[in-house]
């Protein structure tokens, strides 16, 4: 009795529980591909789905948010006589970015938006597949380009429903934007809808990569929206990407100056360079740190 108690601690030791099961690297080479397969994510567009998504967004996700960080949100008045849907797009500096988001979205809007989210890291497990689909309303994303994603955005679009995507693909490791890849301005063009910036500052310092909780004392973040951009008719969806970083980074440069200096930057090609300055790289995680400018009162207890 005594050795089959050992045996199963043992067992038990080695399980990974509720994670994606690991193989030996001297066995990989001899593995065959594994079939890759989407989850599925409608049932959380059901009733159902978006019936406890809205309870879980507006009362768990907002207090959560709202309680570790002091969120100042602006340009909403962008979106006023904007017809749905729409893709918004945003630089990618934390795992606050999406709920900030979707918490700072008129309600018209964040019910009928859907996330895009890495197929590799947020439908890994199931536990995990489950929990993004139904809190983000989110969708796998192949981060690797194994997999041609746009057929299920593009669905998703012609239903009306609006897309929350980062284009960089990833986290920022250093605070500071990637180049954004192609595939969303090629959508866009695709399916003839509007694309809506947004500039997240404060994000990467309250929450950096690696960290599995945002830094305590409430640290300011600003969630800015910008003016739509309209593809036009002929553009390419290289010129639509540049326009959509160089939209980004004037609102993230509007943040470090002021709303008229940005557009002033921007107007004669003045515009930082969104991929920041060169040098070691604690000088960029250094500069890329920097938080916007508190807004509104503090708490009167400090944590």
């Amino acid at each position: 009795m005594q050795t089959l108690y050992e045996d199963l601690k043992q067992v038990a030791q080695g399980w990974r529980w509720m994670r994606r099961p690991l193989t030996p690297r001297s066995a990989e080479p001899f593995m065959d591909e594994p079939e890759r397969r989407e989850f599925p994510t409608e049932w959380a567009r059901t009733p159902a789905g978006k019936a406890a998504r809205e309870v879980l967004q507006r009362t768990l996700m907002k207090s959560i948010y709202w309680n570790e960080v002091a969120p100042t949100v602006e340009g909403l008045d962008n979106l006023e006589g904007l017809k749905a849907p729409a893709i918004f797009v945003s630089n990618h500096s934390s795992h606050l970015d999406a709920g900030l988001i979707l918490c700072t979205l008129p309600a018209e809007w964040r019910r009928k938006t859907a996330t895009g989210a890495a197929a590799d890291y947020f439908f890994d497990t199931w536990w995990k597949s489950v929990g993004t689909s139904l809190l983000y309303n989110a969708f796998p994303i192949d981060r690797g380009g194994r997999r041609q994603q746009i057929p299920t955005a593009r669905r998703l679009l012609e239903e009306g429903w609006n897309l929350l995507v980062f284009p960089e693909g990833t986290r920022t490791s250093d605070g500071w934007m990637q180049r954004f890849r192609h595939g969303t301005a090629r959508l866009a063009i695709q399916v003839g809808v509007p694309v809506v910036p947004i500039g997240i500052t404060g994000a990467y310092a309250a929450m950096p990569k690696g960290s599995s909780w945002p830094k305590p004392g409430r640290p300011p973040v600003l969630v800015r929206y910008g003016e739509p951009l309209h593809p036009a008719e002929g553009e390419d969806h290289r010129q639509l990407s540049r326009q959509m970083t160089e939209a980004v980074w004037r609102l993230i440069d509007e943040d470090r100056t002021t709303w008229w200096e940005s557009l002033t930057r921007a107007a004669h090609g003045e515009t930082p360079a969104p991929s920041g300055p060169q040098g070691p790289k604690w000088l960029r995680v250094w500069e890329g740190s920097k938080s916007p400018l508190r807004r509104g009162p503090r708490r009167a207890w400090k944590r």
